[in-house]
Protein backbone atom coordinates (compact mmCIF):
# COMPACT_ATOMS: atom_id res chain seq x y z
CA UNK A 1 0.00 0.00 0.00
CA UNK A 2 1.31 3.13 -0.89
CA UNK A 3 1.54 6.49 1.20
CA UNK A 4 -0.39 8.66 -0.99
CA UNK A 5 -3.61 6.02 -0.97
CA UNK A 6 -3.19 6.03 2.73
CA UNK A 7 -3.09 9.94 2.60
CA UNK A 8 -5.62 10.55 0.25
CA UNK A 9 -8.26 7.85 2.24
CA UNK A 10 -7.40 9.81 4.97
CA UNK A 11 -8.25 13.42 3.49
CA UNK A 12 -11.38 11.52 1.98
CA UNK A 13 -12.24 10.63 5.17
CA UNK A 14 -11.76 13.10 7.29
CA UNK A 15 -13.45 15.51 4.45
CA UNK A 16 -16.03 13.13 4.98
CA UNK A 17 -16.69 13.43 8.22
CA UNK A 18 -16.28 17.59 8.38
CA UNK A 19 -19.38 17.55 6.09
CA UNK A 20 -21.38 15.21 9.02
CA UNK A 21 -20.71 17.47 11.46
CA UNK A 22 -21.85 20.62 10.01
CA UNK A 23 -25.09 18.41 8.89
CA UNK A 24 -25.42 17.01 12.16
CA UNK A 25 -26.16 20.84 13.50
CA UNK A 26 -28.73 21.07 10.90
CA UNK A 27 -29.98 18.17 11.52
CA UNK A 28 -32.64 18.58 14.66
CA UNK A 29 -35.40 17.51 13.98
CA UNK A 30 -37.17 14.42 11.71
CA UNK A 31 -38.02 16.66 8.71
CA UNK A 32 -34.03 18.05 8.41
CA UNK A 33 -33.02 13.77 8.71
CA UNK A 34 -35.44 12.44 6.08
CA UNK A 35 -35.16 14.94 3.12
CA UNK A 36 -32.63 17.47 4.35
CA UNK A 37 -35.77 20.15 4.72
CA UNK A 38 -36.91 20.18 1.06
CA UNK A 39 -34.20 23.20 0.72
CA UNK A 40 -32.17 21.77 -2.68
CA UNK A 41 -31.82 23.91 -6.16
CA UNK A 42 -32.41 22.47 -9.11
CA UNK A 43 -28.27 22.07 -10.02
CA UNK A 44 -27.65 20.81 -6.44
CA UNK A 45 -30.43 18.38 -6.57
CA UNK A 46 -29.50 17.27 -9.95
CA UNK A 47 -25.58 16.44 -8.77
CA UNK A 48 -27.19 14.83 -5.97
CA UNK A 49 -28.95 12.94 -8.07
CA UNK A 50 -26.07 11.80 -10.25
CA UNK A 51 -24.12 11.16 -7.48
CA UNK A 52 -26.90 8.65 -6.30
CA UNK A 53 -26.65 6.86 -9.97
CA UNK A 54 -22.89 7.23 -10.41
CA UNK A 55 -22.93 4.55 -7.29
CA UNK A 56 -20.24 2.21 -7.57
CA UNK A 57 -22.30 0.00 -9.15
CA UNK A 58 -22.40 2.25 -12.57
CA UNK A 59 -18.52 3.74 -11.83
CA UNK A 60 -16.35 0.27 -10.99
CA UNK A 61 -19.18 -1.79 -12.52
CA UNK A 62 -19.81 -0.40 -15.84
CA UNK A 63 -15.81 0.11 -16.50
CA UNK A 64 -15.58 -3.69 -15.48
CA UNK A 65 -18.50 -4.86 -17.50
CA UNK A 66 -17.18 -3.10 -20.80
CA UNK A 67 -13.33 -4.59 -20.28
CA UNK A 68 -14.69 -8.12 -19.91
CA UNK A 69 -18.09 -8.40 -21.90
CA UNK A 70 -17.85 -5.86 -24.91
CA UNK A 71 -20.98 -5.07 -26.62
CA UNK A 72 -23.09 -6.75 -23.43
CA UNK A 73 -22.55 -3.93 -21.63
CA UNK A 74 -24.58 -1.90 -23.36
CA UNK A 75 -27.55 -3.99 -22.12
CA UNK A 76 -26.02 -2.23 -18.43
CA UNK A 77 -25.92 1.08 -20.01
CA UNK A 78 -28.26 2.88 -22.08
CA UNK A 79 -31.11 2.31 -20.24
CA UNK A 80 -30.08 4.17 -17.33
CA UNK A 81 -30.77 7.46 -19.77
CA UNK A 82 -33.32 6.32 -21.04
CA UNK A 83 -35.32 5.50 -17.68
CA UNK A 84 -35.03 9.29 -16.24
CA UNK A 85 -37.23 10.19 -19.18
CA UNK A 86 -39.61 7.86 -17.55
CA UNK A 87 -38.95 10.06 -14.11
CA UNK A 88 -38.93 13.07 -16.02
CA UNK A 89 -42.56 12.96 -17.88
CA UNK A 90 -44.53 10.86 -15.72
CA UNK A 91 -43.05 10.91 -11.86
CA UNK A 92 -41.30 13.71 -10.95
CA UNK A 93 -43.88 16.43 -10.64
CA UNK A 94 -46.31 14.38 -9.16
CA UNK A 95 -44.69 12.56 -6.57
CA UNK A 96 -42.92 16.27 -5.65
CA UNK A 97 -46.59 17.70 -5.61
CA UNK A 98 -48.02 14.34 -3.71
CA UNK A 99 -45.19 13.32 -1.85
CA UNK A 100 -43.90 14.79 1.89
CA UNK A 101 -41.34 12.42 3.46
CA UNK A 102 -41.36 8.99 1.23
CA UNK A 103 -42.88 7.44 -1.06
CA UNK A 104 -45.37 5.55 1.17
CA UNK A 105 -46.74 9.32 1.83
CA UNK A 106 -47.33 9.56 -2.08
CA UNK A 107 -49.64 6.85 -2.42
CA UNK A 108 -51.47 7.12 0.66
CA UNK A 109 -52.28 10.89 -0.25
CA UNK A 110 -55.11 8.97 -1.99
CA UNK A 111 -55.68 5.49 -0.26
CA UNK A 112 -55.41 6.44 3.18
CA UNK A 113 -55.33 2.95 4.58
CA UNK A 114 -52.07 1.61 7.09
CA UNK A 115 -52.43 -1.56 4.74
CA UNK A 116 -51.12 0.14 1.51
CA UNK A 117 -48.47 1.98 3.43
CA UNK A 118 -47.32 -0.66 5.22
CA UNK A 119 -46.59 -2.82 2.40
CA UNK A 120 -45.25 0.90 0.51
CA UNK A 121 -42.34 0.77 3.48
CA UNK A 122 -41.87 -3.36 3.19
CA UNK A 123 -41.42 -2.46 -0.32
CA UNK A 124 -38.79 0.63 0.17
CA UNK A 125 -36.86 -1.33 2.87
CA UNK A 126 -36.35 -4.51 0.71
CA UNK A 127 -35.33 -2.54 -2.64
CA UNK A 128 -32.85 -0.66 -0.18
CA UNK A 129 -31.29 -3.42 0.90
CA UNK A 130 -31.21 -5.24 -2.56
CA UNK A 131 -29.31 -2.18 -3.68
CA UNK A 132 -26.78 -1.30 -0.77
CA UNK A 133 -25.80 -5.30 -1.82
CA UNK A 134 -24.00 -3.87 -4.92
CA UNK A 135 -22.45 -0.97 -3.22
CA UNK A 136 -20.90 -3.37 -0.29
CA UNK A 137 -19.35 -5.79 -2.68
CA UNK A 138 -17.71 -2.93 -4.46
CA UNK A 139 -16.46 -1.89 -1.05
CA UNK A 140 -15.38 -5.48 -0.31
CA UNK A 141 -13.15 -5.74 -3.61
CA UNK A 142 -11.97 -2.27 -3.09
CA UNK A 143 -10.57 -2.48 0.54
CA UNK A 144 -9.00 -5.74 -0.47
CA UNK A 145 -7.14 -4.29 -3.45
CA UNK A 146 -6.07 -1.56 -1.66
CA UNK A 147 -5.42 -2.21 1.98
CA UNK A 148 -4.75 -6.39 1.53
CA UNK A 149 -7.83 -6.31 3.81
CA UNK A 150 -10.16 -9.84 3.38
CA UNK A 151 -13.05 -9.43 1.40
CA UNK A 152 -15.44 -9.91 4.37
CA UNK A 153 -13.67 -7.69 7.21
CA UNK A 154 -13.52 -5.08 4.41
CA UNK A 155 -17.39 -5.01 3.65
CA UNK A 156 -18.02 -4.97 7.48
CA UNK A 157 -15.27 -2.08 7.93
CA UNK A 158 -16.79 0.05 5.12
CA UNK A 159 -20.66 -0.71 6.92
CA UNK A 160 -19.74 0.33 10.46
CA UNK A 161 -18.58 3.72 8.77
CA UNK A 162 -20.95 4.02 6.84
CA UNK A 163 -23.40 3.44 9.82
CA UNK A 164 -21.73 6.39 11.61
CA UNK A 165 -21.95 8.67 9.08
CA UNK A 166 -25.87 8.31 8.76
CA UNK A 167 -26.56 8.14 12.30
CA UNK A 168 -25.44 12.09 12.84
CA UNK A 169 -25.85 13.60 9.28
CA UNK A 170 -29.08 12.24 7.81
CA UNK A 171 -30.42 13.68 4.32
CA UNK A 172 -28.15 16.64 4.50
CA UNK A 173 -25.08 14.94 4.72
CA UNK A 174 -25.66 12.30 2.36
CA UNK A 175 -26.78 14.87 -0.03
CA UNK A 176 -23.66 17.35 0.15
CA UNK A 177 -21.33 14.10 0.26
CA UNK A 178 -23.13 12.96 -3.15
CA UNK A 179 -23.15 16.53 -4.25
CA UNK A 180 -19.29 17.01 -3.50
CA UNK A 181 -18.75 12.76 -4.90
CA UNK A 182 -20.22 13.54 -7.98
CA UNK A 183 -17.87 16.36 -8.66
CA UNK A 184 -14.91 14.83 -7.72
CA UNK A 185 -15.88 11.44 -9.76
CA UNK A 186 -16.51 13.43 -13.28
CA UNK A 187 -13.12 15.39 -12.53
CA UNK A 188 -11.62 11.86 -11.87
CA UNK A 189 -13.29 10.30 -14.72
CA UNK A 190 -12.02 12.97 -17.21
CA UNK A 191 -9.01 13.31 -16.36
CA UNK A 192 -8.88 8.79 -16.73
CA UNK A 193 -10.44 9.62 -19.90
CA UNK A 194 -8.00 11.82 -21.59
CA UNK A 195 -5.02 10.02 -20.00
CA UNK A 196 -6.14 6.37 -21.89
CA UNK A 197 -7.26 8.02 -25.09
CA UNK A 198 -3.42 9.91 -24.56
CA UNK A 199 -1.85 6.27 -24.69
CA UNK A 200 -4.25 5.29 -27.37
CA UNK A 201 -3.39 8.45 -29.60
CA UNK A 202 -6.90 10.09 -28.92
CA UNK A 203 -8.38 7.49 -32.17
CA UNK A 204 -11.70 7.34 -31.23
CA UNK A 205 -12.50 4.91 -34.31
CA UNK A 206 -9.58 2.70 -34.08
CA UNK A 207 -10.16 1.42 -30.38
CA UNK A 208 -12.99 -0.51 -32.03
CA UNK A 209 -11.12 -2.00 -34.39
CA UNK A 210 -8.49 -2.62 -31.79
CA UNK A 211 -10.83 -4.61 -29.56
CA UNK A 212 -11.37 -7.23 -32.38
CA UNK A 213 -8.15 -8.52 -31.68
CA UNK A 214 -7.34 -7.35 -28.23
CA UNK A 215 -9.35 -10.31 -25.92
CA UNK A 216 -10.14 -13.70 -26.23
CA UNK A 217 -13.24 -12.93 -27.67
CA UNK A 218 -12.29 -11.99 -30.59
CA UNK A 219 -14.48 -10.09 -33.20
CA UNK A 220 -17.43 -11.39 -31.25
CA UNK A 221 -16.28 -8.87 -28.45
CA UNK A 222 -18.29 -6.31 -30.29
CA UNK A 223 -21.51 -8.41 -31.08
CA UNK A 224 -24.37 -9.42 -28.34
CA UNK A 225 -23.79 -13.28 -27.08
CA UNK A 226 -20.28 -12.65 -24.98
CA UNK A 227 -22.59 -12.67 -21.49
CA UNK A 228 -25.87 -12.60 -22.68
CA UNK A 229 -26.36 -15.64 -24.86
CA UNK A 230 -30.00 -15.41 -24.87
CA UNK A 231 -31.65 -12.30 -26.49
CA UNK A 232 -34.59 -12.87 -23.99
CA UNK A 233 -32.63 -12.18 -21.30
CA UNK A 234 -30.74 -9.11 -22.72
CA UNK A 235 -34.50 -8.31 -23.29
CA UNK A 236 -35.51 -9.30 -19.13
CA UNK A 237 -32.45 -6.99 -18.34
CA UNK A 238 -32.90 -3.61 -20.22
CA UNK A 239 -36.49 -3.69 -19.25
CA UNK A 240 -35.79 -3.97 -15.44
CA UNK A 241 -32.80 -1.32 -15.89
CA UNK A 242 -35.37 1.31 -18.24
CA UNK A 243 -37.98 0.63 -15.91
CA UNK A 244 -36.82 0.39 -12.44
CA UNK A 245 -35.41 3.96 -11.72
CA UNK A 246 -39.01 5.27 -11.71
CA UNK A 247 -39.66 2.85 -8.76
CA UNK A 248 -36.21 3.03 -6.70
CA UNK A 249 -36.75 4.38 -3.35
CA UNK A 250 -33.59 6.35 -2.61
CA UNK A 251 -34.33 8.71 -6.32
CA UNK A 252 -37.87 9.27 -5.78
CA UNK A 253 -36.89 10.68 -2.21
CA UNK A 254 -34.69 12.70 -4.11
CA UNK A 255 -37.56 15.08 -5.50
CA UNK A 256 -38.58 15.74 -1.73
CA UNK A 257 -35.39 17.53 -1.13
CA UNK A 258 -36.23 20.41 -3.63
CA UNK A 259 -39.11 23.28 -2.38
CA UNK A 260 -41.65 22.44 -5.40
CA UNK A 261 -42.46 20.47 -8.91
CA UNK A 262 -40.66 22.87 -11.52
CA UNK A 263 -37.03 22.80 -9.91
CA UNK A 264 -37.46 18.77 -9.65
CA UNK A 265 -38.28 18.50 -13.50
CA UNK A 266 -35.26 20.37 -13.89
CA UNK A 267 -33.13 18.51 -11.62
CA UNK A 268 -33.72 15.70 -14.01
CA UNK A 269 -32.67 17.65 -16.86
CA UNK A 270 -29.63 18.37 -14.99
CA UNK A 271 -28.62 14.52 -14.31
CA UNK A 272 -29.41 13.84 -17.58
CA UNK A 273 -27.05 15.84 -18.97
CA UNK A 274 -24.21 14.67 -16.17
CA UNK A 275 -24.65 10.95 -16.78
CA UNK A 276 -25.06 11.26 -21.03
CA UNK A 277 -21.01 12.74 -20.78
CA UNK A 278 -19.85 10.32 -18.05
CA UNK A 279 -21.24 6.99 -19.95
CA UNK A 280 -19.59 8.06 -22.88
CA UNK A 281 -16.20 8.33 -21.09
CA UNK A 282 -16.75 5.17 -19.27
CA UNK A 283 -17.49 2.76 -22.81
CA UNK A 284 -13.98 4.46 -23.60
CA UNK A 285 -12.65 3.45 -20.44
CA UNK A 286 -13.62 -0.19 -20.53
CA UNK A 287 -12.62 -1.12 -23.63
CA UNK A 288 -8.94 1.05 -22.14
CA UNK A 289 -8.65 -1.23 -19.56
CA UNK A 290 -9.16 -4.76 -21.98
CA UNK A 291 -6.77 -3.26 -24.27
CA UNK A 292 -3.90 -1.62 -21.57
CA UNK A 293 -4.74 -3.74 -18.43
CA UNK A 294 -6.10 -7.09 -19.53
CA UNK A 295 -8.95 -9.75 -19.04
CA UNK A 296 -6.17 -12.01 -16.94
CA UNK A 297 -5.23 -9.13 -14.70
CA UNK A 298 -8.91 -7.79 -14.15
CA UNK A 299 -10.23 -10.86 -13.58
CA UNK A 300 -7.08 -11.87 -11.08
CA UNK A 301 -8.28 -8.58 -8.92
CA UNK A 302 -12.09 -9.07 -8.94
CA UNK A 303 -14.12 -11.75 -10.60
CA UNK A 304 -16.75 -9.15 -11.63
CA UNK A 305 -14.41 -7.42 -12.99
CA UNK A 306 -15.29 -4.73 -10.16
CA UNK A 307 -11.50 -3.17 -10.17
CA UNK A 308 -10.42 -2.15 -13.81
CA UNK A 309 -10.95 1.38 -13.05
CA UNK A 310 -8.78 1.82 -10.54
CA UNK A 311 -6.00 -1.04 -12.06
CA UNK A 312 -6.24 1.29 -15.60
CA UNK A 313 -5.99 4.40 -13.44
CA UNK A 314 -3.05 3.07 -11.73
CA UNK A 315 -1.50 2.09 -15.15
CA UNK A 316 -1.49 5.70 -16.80
CA UNK A 317 -1.78 8.00 -13.84
CA UNK A 318 0.94 6.11 -11.67
CA UNK A 319 0.11 5.60 -8.17
CA UNK A 320 -0.99 9.11 -7.42
CA UNK A 321 -4.17 8.49 -9.76
CA UNK A 322 -4.84 5.36 -8.31
CA UNK A 323 -5.02 6.53 -5.36
CA UNK A 324 -7.36 9.40 -6.12
CA UNK A 325 -9.84 7.35 -8.20
CA UNK A 326 -9.73 4.71 -5.13
CA UNK A 327 -10.72 7.38 -2.75
CA UNK A 328 -13.16 8.78 -4.76
CA UNK A 329 -14.78 5.04 -5.90
CA UNK A 330 -14.73 4.62 -1.67
CA UNK A 331 -16.44 8.30 -1.05
CA UNK A 332 -18.92 6.96 -4.00
CA UNK A 333 -19.76 4.09 -1.96
CA UNK A 334 -19.94 5.59 1.12
CA UNK A 335 -22.52 8.05 -0.26
CA UNK A 336 -24.65 5.76 -2.11
CA UNK A 337 -25.15 3.26 0.94
CA UNK A 338 -25.80 5.97 3.30
CA UNK A 339 -28.65 7.62 1.14
CA UNK A 340 -29.96 4.20 0.43
CA UNK A 341 -29.63 3.43 4.70
CA UNK A 342 -31.54 6.91 5.03
CA UNK A 343 -34.30 6.00 2.70
CA UNK A 344 -34.95 2.59 4.05
CA UNK A 345 -34.89 3.66 7.90
CA UNK A 346 -36.98 6.95 6.75
CA UNK A 347 -39.88 4.34 5.55
CA UNK A 348 -39.74 2.44 8.90
CA UNK A 349 -39.17 5.36 11.29
CA UNK A 350 -42.01 7.82 9.37
CA UNK A 351 -44.57 4.82 7.91
CA UNK A 352 -44.14 2.14 9.85
CA UNK A 353 -43.62 3.81 13.19
CA UNK A 354 -44.56 6.94 13.72
CA UNK A 355 -48.22 6.64 10.99
CA UNK A 356 -49.30 2.86 11.52
CA UNK A 357 -47.72 2.63 15.15
CA UNK A 358 -48.19 5.76 16.68
CA UNK A 359 -50.88 7.27 14.52
CA UNK A 360 -49.15 10.28 13.68
CA UNK A 361 -48.84 11.60 16.74
CA UNK A 362 -44.57 10.32 17.58
CA UNK A 363 -42.58 13.01 19.05
CA UNK A 364 -39.59 14.30 16.91
CA UNK A 365 -37.25 12.70 19.75
CA UNK A 366 -38.86 9.34 19.03
CA UNK A 367 -38.99 9.03 15.28
CA UNK A 368 -34.65 10.28 15.40
CA UNK A 369 -34.44 7.39 17.93
CA UNK A 370 -36.42 5.23 15.67
CA UNK A 371 -34.85 5.83 12.42
CA UNK A 372 -31.51 5.59 14.18
CA UNK A 373 -32.31 2.09 15.68
CA UNK A 374 -33.70 1.18 12.36
CA UNK A 375 -30.57 2.45 10.20
CA UNK A 376 -28.30 -0.26 12.52
CA UNK A 377 -30.78 -3.25 11.78
CA UNK A 378 -30.57 -2.48 7.93
CA UNK A 379 -27.30 -2.11 7.70
CA UNK A 380 -26.39 -5.51 9.35
CA UNK A 381 -28.41 -7.30 7.06
CA UNK A 382 -27.20 -5.72 4.68
CA UNK A 383 -23.48 -6.43 5.59
CA UNK A 384 -24.49 -10.00 6.23
CA UNK A 385 -26.25 -10.60 2.66
CA UNK A 386 -22.87 -9.08 1.11
CA UNK A 387 -20.69 -11.69 2.81
CA UNK A 388 -21.70 -14.11 0.46
CA UNK A 389 -22.05 -12.11 -3.43
CA UNK A 390 -18.18 -11.31 -3.85
CA UNK A 391 -18.12 -13.07 -7.26
CA UNK A 392 -20.87 -11.16 -8.46
CA UNK A 393 -20.75 -8.38 -10.92
CA UNK A 394 -22.11 -5.00 -8.77
CA UNK A 395 -23.73 -3.70 -12.12
CA UNK A 396 -25.33 -7.10 -12.34
CA UNK A 397 -26.63 -6.82 -8.23
CA UNK A 398 -27.66 -3.16 -8.91
CA UNK A 399 -30.21 -4.08 -12.14
CA UNK A 400 -31.64 -6.62 -9.61
CA UNK A 401 -32.57 -4.30 -7.47
CA UNK A 402 -33.82 -2.17 -10.37
CA UNK A 403 -36.31 -5.33 -11.57
CA UNK A 404 -37.04 -5.62 -7.88
CA UNK A 405 -38.46 -1.36 -8.01
CA UNK A 406 -40.06 -2.20 -11.66
CA UNK A 407 -42.34 -4.69 -10.61
CA UNK A 408 -43.28 -3.84 -7.33
CA UNK A 409 -43.57 -0.15 -7.10
CA UNK A 410 -43.92 1.27 -10.75
CA UNK A 411 -47.24 -0.57 -11.18
CA UNK A 412 -49.01 1.45 -8.44
CA UNK A 413 -47.20 4.70 -8.62
CA UNK A 414 -48.54 5.24 -12.40
CA UNK A 415 -51.96 3.64 -11.96
CA UNK A 416 -52.10 5.91 -8.57
CA UNK A 417 -51.56 9.13 -10.23
CA UNK A 418 -53.59 8.26 -14.12
CA UNK A 419 -56.25 5.72 -13.37
CA UNK A 420 -59.47 6.47 -11.72
CA UNK A 421 -60.51 3.19 -11.23
CA UNK A 422 -57.58 2.00 -9.49
CA UNK A 423 -58.07 1.25 -5.75
CA UNK A 424 -56.84 -0.11 -2.23
CA UNK A 425 -56.63 -3.62 -3.31
CA UNK A 426 -55.36 -3.48 -6.87
CA UNK A 427 -52.25 -1.37 -4.96
CA UNK A 428 -51.24 -4.04 -2.10
CA UNK A 429 -52.11 -6.93 -4.71
CA UNK A 430 -49.92 -5.04 -7.84
CA UNK A 431 -46.80 -4.49 -4.55
CA UNK A 432 -47.01 -7.83 -2.73
CA UNK A 433 -47.36 -9.77 -6.24
CA UNK A 434 -44.34 -7.56 -7.66
CA UNK A 435 -42.13 -8.09 -4.62
CA UNK A 436 -42.86 -11.77 -4.00
CA UNK A 437 -42.67 -12.77 -8.22
CA UNK A 438 -39.36 -11.09 -8.45
CA UNK A 439 -37.47 -12.67 -5.17
CA UNK A 440 -39.34 -15.82 -6.25
CA UNK A 441 -37.82 -16.55 -9.69
CA UNK A 442 -34.44 -15.13 -8.49
CA UNK A 443 -34.31 -17.76 -5.99
CA UNK A 444 -34.95 -20.42 -8.45
CA UNK A 445 -32.51 -18.46 -11.24
CA UNK A 446 -29.07 -19.11 -12.51
CA UNK A 447 -27.89 -16.42 -9.86
CA UNK A 448 -28.16 -18.97 -7.16
CA UNK A 449 -28.46 -22.40 -8.82
CA UNK A 450 -25.32 -23.46 -11.15
CA UNK A 451 -24.65 -27.45 -11.80
CA UNK A 452 -20.73 -26.37 -11.27
CA UNK A 453 -19.80 -26.90 -7.58
CA UNK A 454 -19.09 -22.97 -6.47
CA UNK A 455 -20.51 -21.29 -9.50
CA UNK A 456 -23.63 -19.91 -7.66
CA UNK A 457 -24.79 -20.07 -3.63
CA UNK A 458 -26.11 -23.67 -4.64
CA UNK A 459 -25.41 -26.48 -6.68
CA UNK A 460 -27.86 -27.69 -9.15
CA UNK A 461 -30.55 -26.63 -12.15
CA UNK A 462 -31.96 -23.68 -11.98
CA UNK A 463 -35.82 -23.87 -12.42
CA UNK A 464 -36.21 -20.40 -14.20
CA UNK A 465 -33.61 -20.02 -16.79
CA UNK A 466 -33.19 -16.33 -16.83
CA UNK A 467 -30.64 -14.81 -14.32
CA UNK A 468 -33.04 -11.31 -14.47
CA UNK A 469 -36.54 -11.95 -13.68
CA UNK A 470 -37.75 -8.25 -15.36
CA UNK A 471 -39.40 -9.59 -18.62
CA UNK A 472 -41.76 -11.86 -15.98
CA UNK A 473 -41.85 -10.25 -12.55
CA UNK A 474 -42.85 -6.46 -14.52
CA UNK A 475 -46.19 -7.56 -16.44
CA UNK A 476 -47.24 -9.72 -13.59
CA UNK A 477 -46.63 -6.65 -10.82
CA UNK A 478 -49.08 -4.51 -13.40
CA UNK A 479 -51.19 -7.62 -14.19
CA UNK A 480 -51.73 -8.06 -10.30
CA UNK A 481 -52.93 -4.68 -9.50
CA UNK A 482 -55.46 -4.53 -12.57
CA UNK A 483 -57.05 -7.73 -11.62
CA UNK A 484 -56.82 -6.58 -7.49
CA UNK A 485 -58.64 -3.76 -8.59
CA UNK A 486 -61.24 -5.57 -10.51
CA UNK A 487 -61.44 -7.93 -7.21
CA UNK A 488 -61.75 -4.60 -5.04
CA UNK A 489 -64.47 -3.06 -7.13
CA UNK A 490 -66.59 -6.34 -6.84
CA UNK A 491 -66.14 -6.63 -3.54
CA UNK A 492 -67.11 -3.16 -2.33
CA UNK A 493 -68.82 -1.04 -5.65
CA UNK A 494 -68.86 2.05 -3.86
CA UNK A 495 -65.88 3.88 -2.31
CA UNK A 496 -64.99 7.25 -1.81
CA UNK A 497 -61.88 8.07 -3.84
CA UNK A 498 -60.26 11.48 -4.05
CA UNK A 499 -59.01 10.83 -7.44
CA UNK A 500 -60.40 14.10 -8.90
CA UNK A 501 -58.06 15.64 -5.69
CA UNK A 502 -55.30 14.16 -6.36
CA UNK A 503 -55.28 14.61 -10.42
CA UNK A 504 -55.25 18.26 -9.62
CA UNK A 505 -52.51 18.26 -6.98
CA UNK A 506 -50.36 15.98 -8.83
CA UNK A 507 -50.44 18.15 -12.19
CA UNK A 508 -50.42 21.28 -9.73
CA UNK A 509 -49.42 21.24 -6.48
CA UNK A 510 -52.29 23.01 -5.54
CA UNK A 511 -55.59 21.04 -4.18
CA UNK A 512 -58.98 21.89 -5.78
CA UNK A 513 -59.69 24.82 -3.33
CA UNK A 514 -56.83 26.18 -3.89
CA UNK A 515 -56.93 25.96 -7.90
CA UNK A 516 -60.59 27.50 -7.21
CA UNK A 517 -59.29 30.54 -5.26
CA UNK A 518 -56.78 31.48 -7.78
Amino acid sequence: MSLNVIILFVFMSIGVLFITYFASKKTKTAGSFYTAGGGLTARQNGLALAGDFMSASTFLGLIGAFALTGYDAFFLMYGALVSFLVILFLVAEPLRNLGKYTLGDMITARFKYKQVRGVTALNTMIISIFYMLGQLVAAGALFKLLLGIPYNTSVIIVGIFMLAFVLFGGMTATSWVQIIKAILLIAGSIILFVLVMWRLDFNFIGIFTEMKTTTPFGAEFLNPGVKYTSGLEAASLTLGLILGTAGLPHVLVRFLTVPNAQVARKSVVWVMWILGIFHVMVIFLGFGAAKLVGSANIIEASPGGNMAGPLLAQLVGGDFLFAFISAVSFATILAVVSGIVVTGATAFSHDFYNEILKDGKATEKQQMFMVRVSSIVITIISIGLSLYLQAFNVTFLAVLALTLAASSNLPVILFTIFWEKFNKTGAIAGMLVGLISTIGLLALSPNVWNPVPGAALFTGDPIFPLASPGIVSIPLGFLAAYIGTLIGARRQPVVEDNFSEILVKANTGNDVKGIANH
